[in-house]
C-alpha cells in the first residue's frame, strides 16, 4: 500500500485530485460525480472536475462560489506470469489521492482554479517472476509515470442555452524507471532498441552470451518526486447547448501537449551492462559496468481527445447521460523514445508501443430519490489500445471496461457529499515476444465534500 507520488506532490502543493489510469493511462472518470455515472459528464453539472471534463459545464452552475474536498482510491491487481511460470503481483496495489478545487459563477461568467492528476500508469515487480527472463541481474523491476495540470478555466453563457468553456493548462510528467533488457535488444534498430549513439558509447559491446543484460534505472523512491521531470502546456474548448426544456448537448476538445523532454539531472540515472570478454561462455562478473549519467525521455506527449456527449432530464428525478469519446493514443504513443548520456557520449533507445487510438462509450443514470438522495450507476465501455506484440508488464495499462455507482447526499443547500465505486473486471493480454502474461482488474472509489457560498 502507498500514496501514489503525484497527488502527494499536488496536495502538497495546495489543492489536487486524481487517481491512476484506467482507459489507456486515463482516468475513466474525474470527480464523484461522474464517476459515478459511468464517467459520462459532457453535458450537466458536474462541479468542479468540469476542468477536465468540458470547461463549458461549469456555466451550467448556480451563481456562486462553489469549494470541492475530496479523497479518491485505487486499487489495481495487477499479475504477471514470465514464460508460463508462477504468478507475480505487482506491488503497486493502493493509492490514496486527496483533492481540492474551487469556481465562481456571476452572472454569465465562471472561473476558478484547478489541480488535477491527468493519469499515469505504474508497476513494481520483485525479481523472482523474472529468473532467467528479462532480468537476469536478479533485481527487480518498477514503472511510475505521473501526469498533472494546473488548470484556469474560463466559462461563458451566451445566452440561455449556449454557453462557451475553455481552459488553460499546465502540464508536468514525473517518471521513475527499474528496467532490465536481455542482451539480443541491445542492438541497432530494426532488429534491437537502439536508435543511434555518439562517442565510445557507440563501441560498447554488451555480451551476447546467455545471461547477458542491459539494465537502465532513475528511482528515487520518494512519494513527492519522480527523478525524469516534463514541464509544457495544453490547453481545451468545450460547449453545452440546450435542445429543450430538458436536453443538453455537449462537446469537448483537449488539445494534445506541448510537454518538453522528460530529464533527470546530470547523475541520475545509471547504465548498467554486461560487456563482451571475447569469450563464448556465461557472463563473467568481472566484465559487468555500471555508470551513472542522465537519462532523458524525449518527446512523451499525452494525447488529444474528442468527445460528444448528452444529457436528458427524462423525469423531474431521472436523468440519463451519455458520452463518446476518442483519444488519439497512436500519434503519441508509437515510441517510447529515451536516450542514455555521460562523458562517453549518448546511446538511444526506442521502446516500440504502437498503441491504436481509444474509443470510450459512457453511460449512466442519476435518480433523486428523495430531495436529499441522489442515487447514481453507470458503465464505461472501451477497447484496450495496446496491441499484444508490445504490451510490456512495465506500462500494462489494459483495462477496458468499468461499472459504476454512486450516491449524493445533501445536508442542505449549502453543502452535500458524493460518492462513487469503480470497478474494473480482469483483463488479460499475452505478449508472445516477451513471453509476459499479465491480468489487470481495478477497484477505486472517490469521495467528495462540497460548499456553496
Amino acid at each position: 500500500m502507498k500514496v501514489n507520488k503525484l497527488a502527494v506532490a499536488l496536495a502538497a502543493a495546495g489543492f489536487a485530485s486524481g487517481a491512476y489510469a484506467t482507459n489507456g493511462m486515463n482516468v475513466e472518470g474525474y470527480g464523484p460525480i461522474a464517476a459515478g455515472m459511468g464517467g459520462a459528464s459532457f453535458a450537466y453539472d458536474n462541479g468542479n472536475a468540469a476542468m477536465m471534463n468540458n470547461p463549458a459545464t461549469l456555466g451550467l452552475a448556480a451563481d456562486g462560489s462553489r469549494l470541492d474536498i475530496a479523497v479518491g482510491y485505487l486499487g489495481p491487481d495487477v499479475q504477471l506470469s514470465m514464460g508460463g511460470g508462477p504468478k507475480s503481483s505487482s506491488g503497486g496495489d493502493a493509492y490514496f489521492m486527496p483533492a481540492i478545487g474551487w469556481s465562481k459563477k456571476n452572472g454569465a461568467l465562471t472561473y476558478g482554479l484547478g489541480m488535477f492528476a491527468q493519469g499515469g500508469m505504474g508497476t513494481e515487480w520483485d525479481d523472482t517472476v523474472f529468473k532467467n527472463f528479462y532480468s537476469p541481474d536478479g533485481l527487480a523491476q518498477r514503472s511510475e509515470l505521473g501526469v498533472g495540470r494546473l488548470i484556469a478555466p474560463l466559462a461563458y453563457q451566451v445566452n440561455p442555452n449556449l454557453t462557451i468553456g475553455g481552459s488553460i493548462d499546465f502540464v508536468w510528467a514525473m517518471l521513475d524507471m527499474k528496467m532490465a533488457l536481455p542482451s539480443m535488444y541491445f542492438n541497432p534498430a530494426p532488429n534491437g532498441l537502439i536508435t543511434g549513439c555518439s562517442g565510445p558509447m557507440c563501441g560498447l559491446a554488451i555480451d551476447q552470451d546467455a545471461g547477458g543484460y542491459g539494465r537502465l534505472e532513475f528511482s528515487d523512491g520518494s512519494d513527492f518526486t519522480g527523478k525524469a521531470k516534463g514541464y509544457g502546456m495544453a490547453g481545451k474548448l468545450g460547449f453545452t447547448y440546450k435542445l429543450n426544456p430538458t436536453m443538453t448537448l455537449g462537446a469537448t476538445y483537449h488539445s494534445k501537449t506541448s510537454l518538453g523532454d522528460m530529464k533527470t539531472s546530470a547523475n541520475g540515472a545509471s547504465f548498467t551492462a554486461t560487456i563482451d570478454d571475447g569469450v563464448a561462455d556465461n557472463i563473467d562478473p568481472n566484465y559487468i559496468m555500471s555508470m551513472p549519467g542522465k537519462l532523458t525521455v524525449r518527446d512523451f506527449q499525452w494525447p488529444e481527445t474528442y468527445g460528444l456527449g448528452i444529457s436528458v432530464q427524462a423525469t423531474p428525478s431521472l436523468m440519463i447521460a451519455a458520452d463518446f469519446k476518442r483519444i488519439a493514443w497512436a500519434e503519441v504513443m508509437e515510441n517510447f523514445k529515451m536516450t542514455y548520456s555521460n562523458a562517453m557520449g549518448s546511446m538511444s533507445f526506442a521502446l516500440p508501443q504502437n498503441w491504436d487510438d481509444q474509443n470510450v462509450f459512457q453511460l449512466g443514470v442519476a435518480y433523486q430519490a428523495t430531495p436529499a438522495l441522489t442515487l447514481r450507476a453507470g458503465a464505461s465501455v472501451s477497447d484496450n489500445p495496446i496491441p499484444d506484440s508490445t504490451m510490456n508488464f512495465l506500462f500494462p495499462a489494459i483495462v477496458k471496461n468499468h461499472y459504476t455507482l454512486g450516491f449524493g447526499y445533501a445536508f442542505n443547500p449549502a453543502s452535500d457529499l458524493n460518492f462513487s465505486v469503480q470497478f474494473a473486471p480482469e483483463v488479460k493480454q499475452t505478449n508472445p515476444n516477451m513471453q509476459a502474461t499479465v491480468s489487470h482488474s481495478q477497484t477505486s472509489w472517490q469521495l467528495m465534500y462540497s460548499n456553496k457560498f
